[in-house]
């Protein structure tokens, strides 16, 4: 007989204190104070994210959340804030909680809840990391693509008093907390030089903040601030910071004198947004990074169909505050460069997103939303050239099985652009780098020599051809165009640190080489981008057993990865080279 207690689908949040006991036996009165301040910013959170707390019991938080993603989000939220607070206390006082979240069936009597879904939620918080947030592979499979956040795969867990094995997933978010340092892998630290205000006006444009209190407008956040900066890395006369650099300070409380400092930039552009329905509120505000005064700010409030002119007037009174002039035909393209409607707008930006995992999953999930994209609006240069690269990646690191059918697709692609537009600096990037893996060195060169020429303060292009420099065994060369590109975006994109430790291994500097290896590792734990690299030098400094635990990470990931199949992908203009490489994989104990 059904039991006809009333049930429902709801995502569980519940989350608890790590190391209870420990902080309540030093100080009882402290602990219990510190924890209703922490339960009362929980309970706040949890209301502003559209949840209910069902029930406290001791030091745990039960709550229930219609949307997935809300709990998530919440939880991430929850983690920044109690992260914050803890900064300012010693080691010995800080509140740690553990959140696990679940999606599964509950039962809903007398205001609490019941039920195998809750009991997972409680078992996934058991095996977080203190500060840290467990989802279950059902929670996963609605929130992937749609929070900016990173998951790794727990695999399946034995859980106490759950009878089936449950598939877990730790939470990293992207950007790092407000009290979290910036990373130290930044310009200074992986180059050894010191940032230096350019001879040119110079500006970081930080990510807006989104003010709408909808987690799914972070991509519409997100796609103004990167939009803005990629229209101003056009102008010829502006030093402008990459978005990997800037994005590093989203969320967080900054002093723009601070922001300044860190990157070398004199001017800082901030803002938000807010939208309601069809109507956006968006301010903008430049600010001089030297003396921390405004230079010019505005307010726009418009229909969400403006979002594109908005851009351009920010655009415009940006370059006119700093002196840079445009000449018109450059302006008309610049501003024609945009997609025709939000929705391709920021499906582009996913795949860009994706692409950069450098993951075969990644890869793959790349060019499909490209293709997306390009079904909504086959005219979008941008994504045009976004599925250019990542055919390439995915040539290049087995990602794809019918090689020749990608890189064909991905030059039909670079060259229709440069046949529409002569001045697509993007495009002449792309090709360039497809120029060099059919061994057309100088040609390739060229191609990316002229991509600067269009985009001088664009990091990208400064970057591809570092690499393509990297191939023709000009390590000296690449590695001071590495240092431009990093210069313009002082907290790298994650294959610039790979050619810069490339650079570095080519000269034998192999320590310098380790250390951005090893940074590059960090960020991309299970990507073969790092753990070749790091198998390759780990065997350089002769570290036979550390060689082989990159080796054997590496064959986790792709099982048939072979060092000659890897070899034959590297377009090195001298054989010595390739060959080196494969000495090296092959000393790690990889398959020949």
């Amino acid at each position: 007989m059904p039991d006809n207690l009333p049930r429902k689908l709801a995502a569980i949040f519940y989350a608890d204190v790590a190391g209870y006991s420990r902080l309540t036996g030093e100080d009882e009165d402290a602990t219990h104070r510190a924890l209703r301040e922490y339960l009362d910013v929980i309970a706040e959170l949890v209301k502003e994210h559209r949840g209910r707390v069902v029930h406290y019991a001791g030091d745990a938080v039960l709550a229930m959340f219609e949307s997935v993603v809300d709990a998530v989000s919440c939880a991430e939220t929850v983690q920044q804030r109690l992260g914050e607070r803890n900064a300012v206390l010693p080691e010995s006082r800080r509140v740690h909680f553990r959140i696990g979240v679940n999606l599964g069936d509950v039962i809903e009597d007398r205001g609490d809840i019941y039920g195998d879904g809750v009991n997972v939620a409680a078992r996934l918080e058991s095996i977080a990391d203190p500060g840290g947030i467990c989802v279950s592979a059902a929670v996963y499979e609605q929130v992937k693509g749609k929070l900016d956040s990173a998951f790794e795969d727990m695999g399946e867990q034995e859980l106490k008093n759950i009878n089936d094995r449950v598939r877990a997933y730790r939470v990293t978010p992207t950007s790092p907390p407000a009290s979290a340092p910036l990373p130290k892998e930044n310009f200074e630290a992986l180059t050894g030089e010191q940032l230096e205000l350019p001879d040119r006006p110079s500006i970081a444009v930080l990510p807006f903040q989104n003010m709408s209190g909808d987690p799914e407008q972070e991509h519409f956040a997100d796609g103004m601030s990167e939009d803005i900066i990629t229209v101003l890395a056009r102008m010829p006369d502006l030093v402008v910071i990459a978005r990997n650099s800037t994005f590093v300070y989203k969320g967080r409380a900054v002093d723009v004198r601070e922001v300044g400092r860190e990157l070398g930039v004199a001017f800082v552009l901030e803002g938000s947004i807010r939208k309601s329905g069809e109507r956006l509120r968006i301010t903008a505000q430049l600010v001089d990074a030297l003396s921390g005064d405004h230079v010019w700010a505005e307010r726009y409030d418009r229909n969400l169909d403006d979002i594109f002119a908005i851009q351009d007037d920010i655009t415009r009174e940006i370059s006119v505050a700093l002196s840079v002039k445009l000449t018109y035909g450059d302006e008309v393209r610049v501003w024609t460069e945009r997609a025709s409607s939000f929705e391709v707008w920021e499906i582009f930006q996913r795949a860009l997103t994706e692409q950069q995992r450098f993951t075969k999953e990644g890869n793959d999930a790349a060019l499909k939303t490209a293709r997306q994209a390009l079904e909504i609006d086959p005219d979008f240069s941008m994504v045009k050239v976004q599925l250019g690269w990542s055919l390439q990646v995915g040539v290049r690191m087995g990602f794809i099985e019918d090689v020749g059918a990608a890189a064909a697709e991905s030059e039909a692609l670079a060259r229709h652009l440069l046949a529409e537009d002569e001045k697509n600096g993007d495009a002449h990037a792309l090709l360039g780098f497809i120029l060099i893996n059919q061994l057309k060195h100088e040609q390739g060169i060229v191609h990316c020599e002229r991509s600067i020429e269009l985009g001088p303060s664009m990091a990208t292009n400064h970057g591809a051809l570092a690499m393509c420099l990297c191939y023709q065994g000009k390590y000296a060369a690449s590695l001071a165009r590495m240092k431009k590109a990093m210069r313009l975006s002082p907290y790298a994109p994650d294959w610039f640190l790979a050619f810069l430790g490339d650079a570095y291994r080519g000269l034998g500097e192999l320590d310098k080489a380790r250390a951005v290896y090893e940074h590059l590792w960090a960020r991309l734990p299970d990507s073969i981008l790092s753990l070749s690299r790091m198998a390759i030098i780990l065997s350089d400094l002769d570290e036979p057993d550390k060689a082989r635990q990159a080796a054997d990470h590496l064959l986790s990931i792709m099982p048939g990865f072979t060092v000659a199949s890897f070899i034959k992908t590297m377009p090195f203009k001298h054989d010595e080279y390739r060959q080196n490489l494969a000495k090296a994989l092959l000393k790690s104990g990889l398959p020949p």
